[in-house]
């Protein structure tokens, strides 16, 4: 279990590319963080290159307009990935197959220009889950009669979003993850687009090497994140290292969002068999 770093400034120079997370990083859904904002402006001013890697079940540019209203500046990062853009690429391979969509009408963007047709889950060739239609009031478990549905006819879903929950201000909001995995438990078929499998940090790591101008070497990318399951598993995975931001969704085991305990950190990264090489309560420089 690795101490709490106070200070980015000291991880900086041992790495030249940084994929960073967004919500719970960078912003809560609802205000930007200036100081984590601040730290990935100064470590690319050092000649390093950000790519934010996000679960968020829309394309990248539109991502790029929900943190522009947030305010969070060009200057943080080099480019974007989403898992939106990893679904857009699964949604084009299945050319000419009827889609059901689960989700709200602010995720349409991630069929845009893929000239698709929409079907009702009693006719629809596969589903894509982006998140819940109303995220405010309803829960998985009010999927379950629609999911059974597409169980007898053996839908295959791909998820655009495999986090469980999200920070929106301090509510933990249900994402399009739990509606995924409530499917698989019931035995259905599930490809998840994001974070932690392999496809987003693929694209994301093509990205920054376009940004570098060179190959990287692995062992000289650190992913940053604040989700165990996503973030942490999925940078050990893909054999990165991972700075864990402990203010984030893991907040409350940990002990507090400004009072992380050592022995409760230690305790939930020793259930996921997994640990971050660094720890650090908000991102700061």
């Amino acid at each position: 279990m690795p101490n709490l770093e106070p200070h980015f400034s000291a991880l900086a120079s041992a790495y030249d590319v940084f994929l960073s997370d967004v919500w719970g990083v960078v912003h809560n859904g609802e205000v930007s963080f200036p100081d984590a904002c601040d730290a990935l402006m100064r470590v690319r001013a050092m000649g390093k290159v950000v790519i934010l890697i996000t679960n968020a079940p829309r394309p990248g540019e539109a991502v790029i307009r929900q943190i522009d209203h947030l305010h969070v500046p060009h200057e943080a990062y080099d480019g974007i990935v989403s898992s939106g853009d990893v679904t857009r690429d699964v949604i084009a391979h299945r050319k000419g197959q009827t889609i059901c969509h689960i989700g709200p009408e602010r995720d349409h963007s991630i069929f845009k220009d893929l000239h698709v047709e929409f079907a009702p889950l009693e006719s629809a060739d596969y589903i894509v889950c982006s998140g819940l239609f109303d995220d405010e009031v309803e829960k998985p478990e009010d999927y379950r009669a629609r999911l059974e549905i597409a169980l007898k006819r053996k839908l295959f879903m791909v998820c655009g979003n495999p986090d469980l929950v999200v920070e929106r201000g301090s509510r933990l909001i249900y994402c399009a993850g739990s509606i995924a995995d409530l499917y698989a438990t019931m035995g259905g078929e599930v490809l998840y687009a994001g974070k932690p499998y392999r496809p987003i940090y693929d694209m994301a790591l093509k990205k920054a090497e376009a940004a570098l101008g060179r190959k990287v070497d692995m062992t000289r990318v650190m992913a940053i994140g604040d989700s165990v399951r996503t973030d942490l598993k999925g940078a050990r995975a893909f054999g990165i290292d991972m700075l864990f931001i402990a203010a984030g969704i893991h907040a409350e085991e940990f002990g507090g969002r400004d009072t992380p305990q050592r022995d409760a950190m230690k305790t939930v990264f020793a259930a996921a068999g997994e640990a971050p090489t660094a720890v650090m309560k908000h991102l700061t420089w």
